[in-house]
C-alpha cells in the first residue's frame, strides 16, 4: 500500500502558490448522499466550536447514531449540543471533559472510552491552539502550542489505538483522523538539530508566533511517518487532513488590536467557509479507504508529506523525535500499546 512517505515529495518551492491552489481551485468532495452513518459511534475533540461543530453537524446528517463532543467546557459543550439536537433530534449527543493540557485528562478520557463504550468507529482528534505569544502548561513544563498541537494529541492518538481497533465492528477498520495544515509544508523549524529534540521548543529564542504553529503541524507528520510502522490498515486507518484557512474559527482568537483586523481581513479574502473546511474531515473519514491510511490530505486529495521528511536528515530527526515521544509518555506505557498493535 502506498502511503505518503511512498510519494515523491512535492517540487512546489513557493508557498503562496500552493495556497493558492488549495484554498481557490481545489473543490469539496463530498460523501455521497446515500451514505448513512446509522449505528456508528464518533467521537471529535474540540467539538463545541468552529470546524469541530460544523463537522458534528455533517456526520449528524449523514444519520450518525451516537456522538461524544470531547470538550474543556462543559458548559459550552452542553449549549453545542443543544444547537445539534435542534438539527437532529433523534441522534444521542453526550459531552465528555477533556482538557489536552492536562495529561491526567487525557489518561482518564481514553480509560472513559475503553470501559463505557462497547463500539467505536471514528475519532476526529482537532482541538488545537495557534499562540502568538510564548506560554508554557504548567503542569508538564512545554511550550502551549506543542504540548497541544503535538505532544498531547500523539499521547491520545496513541491511547486510543486499542479500543479504535477492538470497539470497531469485526472486518471493519476504525477511523482515526488527526487535523493538520498545509502550513505544515511551509515550517522553518529552526530548531531541527538539536538534541534532544522536544526541550528545545520550551527554549523562547526558538518561538517565532508564525513557525511554532507550522512546526507543529510537520512534527505530526514525522509521528505518522512512524506510526504506520506499527500500526495496520486492517485495524485503524490514521490520517492527516488539512482543512485549508478557514474563516469564522477561534484559531486565531489570540491575536489582537491590529493582527485581529488584518486576520480577519485575510479570512474574509481567502478564507473557506466553515461547510467547506469541514468537509475535509468527512472526506477523510468517510471518502477515503484504506489508501488514505498513514497519509497525509490536501486539496481533498493524498499528497506527500513535507519535502524535509524525505531527506536523509529529516528521516534522522524523525527517528530522534519518535524516541523522545515515546520516552515522554514511558509513564502511560504507550511502548507496550504499540507493540501490541503491531503484534496483532
Amino acid at each position: 500500500m502506498v502511503g505518503s512517505k511512498d510519494l515523491q515529495p512535492s517540487n512546489a518551492r513557493f508557498f503562496p502558490n500552493v495556497f493558492f491552489h488549495n484554498q481557490f481551485r481545489a473543490k469539496p468532495e463530498w460523501p455521497s448522499q446515500t451514505t448513512n452513518l446509522s449505528d456508528k459511534v464518533a467521537i471529535i475533540t474540540g467539538g463545541n466550536a468552529g470546524l469541530g461543530l460544523e463537522a458534528a453537524s455533517q456526520l449528524l446528517s449523514f444519520k450518525l447514531s451516537h456522538l461524544i463532543l470531547a470538550v474543556r467546557s462543559t458548559k459550552k459543550g452542553e449549549a453545542a449540543a443543544r444547537q445539534l439536537l435542534s438539527q437532529y433530534p433523534k441522534a444521542k449527543i453526550e459531552i465528555w471533559p477533556l482538557d489536552m493540557s492536562s495529561m491526567d485528562s487525557i489518561r482518564a478520557f481514553a480509560r472513559r472510552v475503553d470501559t463505557d463504550l462497547t463500539r467505536l468507529d471514528m475519532v476526529v482528534l482537532n482541538a488545537g491552539v495557534r499562540k502568538l505569544s510564548f506560554d508554557t502548561v504548567r503542569s508538564t513544563g512545554h511550550e502551549e502550542t506543542i504540548q497541544i498541537n503535538y505532544l498531547s494529541t500523539v499521547l491520545l492518538t496513541i491511547l486510543l489505538l486499542p479500543s479504535l481497533k477492538s470497539k470497531s465492528p469485526p472486518g471493519t477498520a476504525g477511523r482515526l483522523t488527526i487535523v493538520n495544515a498545509a502550513l505544515a509544508l511551509a515550517a522553518k523549524f529552526p530548531n531541527r538539530n538539536e538534541v534532544p529534540l522536544l526541550p528545545s521548543f520550551d527554549d523562547p529564542k526558538y518561538f517565532d508566533p508564525i513557525d511554532r504553529y507550522n512546526s507543529s503541524k510537520v512534527l505530526a507528520h514525522m509521528f505518522l511517518w512512524k506510526l504506520v510502522d506499527y500500526v495496520s490498515a486492517n485495524d485503524v486507518i490514521v490520517n492527516l487532513p488539512d482543512p485549508g484557512f478557514v474563516k469564522g474559527t477561534d484559531l486565531t482568537r489570540d491575536a489582537r488590536g491590529g493582527q485581529k483586523v488584518a486576520a480577519a481581513l485575510f479570512g474574509a479574502i481567502t478564507g473557506r467557509t466553515k461547510k467547506d473546511g469541514a468537509s475535509t474531515y468527512l472526506d477523510a473519514l468517510v471518502n477515503k479507504g484504506s489508501e488514505s491510511h498513514g497519509c497525509f490530505i490536501m486539496s481533498w486529495q493524498i499528497h506527500p508529506f513535507a519535502g524535509f521528511l524525505y531527506t536523509p536528515e529529516g528521516k534522522e530527526i524523525t527517528e530522534r523525535l519518535w524516541e523522545e515521544t515515546l520516552s515522554e509518555f514511558d509513564f502511560a506505557g504507550v511502548r507496550g500499546i504499540l507493540d501490541s498493535m503491531k503484534r496483532t
